[in-house]
């Protein structure tokens, strides 16, 4: 069992069919249960039962299938700015300079009135362009300077505001679902130096970068033929990937190891937390 009590720790991702989590029951018997115990502020190599991974078609129902206990890193913006800066909310500034040539994995989140600009369902290309128009609008309103939304950015609008829903709705949700990202957990876990290596090559899944990731990801205690399966349907490989390490993000919160940025965390005009974990 963790430092804070927890016993399930959870990774989670967005994917194409809602969420991708890699999940771990450290209240399950140790493969190894006749082995020396780790130092306990260290990451959890063998911490239990071996993970799983499961695609969940909403964050909710996602939180529903856990206990009460459970500790979730999430790959998603938590916390929204009324006026959103050059740089984005604050911690996309502070963890940029980490990465190096991955940096532009890290981009700005907009404003909350342009998260929310635009709700409808999208029947067609052209209603989608018409919302990302509408969402740009209002961010380059309630941005200084003046600032649009990326295509990127606009693609996960929708689940940005299905977290961002639920910590509104349910503030207890709030001391154990963070915000983490991919790249920033990478060269943490990597002893500070980023990624050699682009997950992606425009847009498509590198092999020599997704190499790179699962070594560093074994050596933090995953079984290579884990990460090796086929993801589940409804997520892609980079997904699951990504998901795998917020499972680690996870562990090193529970330990009292993560970091946040910055450090103590802000907070949004709801009082949810605003900062990124690694």
């Amino acid at each position: 069992m963790t430092s804070d009590g927890s016993r399930v720790l959870v990774g989670v991702d967005g994917c194409k069919a809602g969420w991708i989590a890699v999940h771990r029951d450290l209240g399950s018997t140790p493969r190894n249960p006749g082995s020396t115990p780790r130092n306990p502020g260290s990451t959890p190599r063998n911490p239990g039962a071996s993970p799983s991974v499961d695609i969940f078609p909403s964050f909710a129902a996602l939180l529903d299938t856990l206990p009460p206990d459970a500790l979730v890193a999430v790959d998603m913006p938590i916390g929204l700015p009324d006026l959103s800066q050059k740089g984005g909310r604050g911690p996309e500034a502070l963890v940029r300079p980490l990465l190096g040539n991955r940096q532009s994995s890290v981009f700005a989140i907009p404003s909350r009135a342009a998260l929310y600009a635009a709700t409808d369902a999208f029947t067609t290309i052209e209603a989608w362009y018409a919302a990302h128009r509408r969402a740009s609008e209002v961010a380059k309103s309630s941005s200084d300077p003046p600032r649009g939304v990326s295509i990127q950015a606009f693609g996960i609008f929708a689940k940005i505001r299905e977290i961002d829903a639920l910590l509104i709705a349910r503030p207890q949700l709030r001391s154990r679902v963070f915000e983490s990202h991919p790249e920033v957990a990478f060269c943490r876990l990597n002893g500070g130096q980023a990624m050699s290596l682009p997950k992606k090559i425009k847009g498509a899944v590198s092999p020599a970068g997704m190499a790179e990731r699962k070594a560093l990801l074994c050596r933090h205690g995953y079984d290579r033929a884990f990460l090796d399966r086929p993801p589940p349907r409804g997520a892609a490989a980079d997904d699951f990937l990504d998901a795998a390490v917020m499972m680690l993000i996870a562990a090193r919160i529970a330990n009292g190891e993560a970091r946040p940025f910055p450090d103590p965390p802000l907070a949004d005009r709801f009082g949810i937390p605003v900062a990124i974990w690694a």
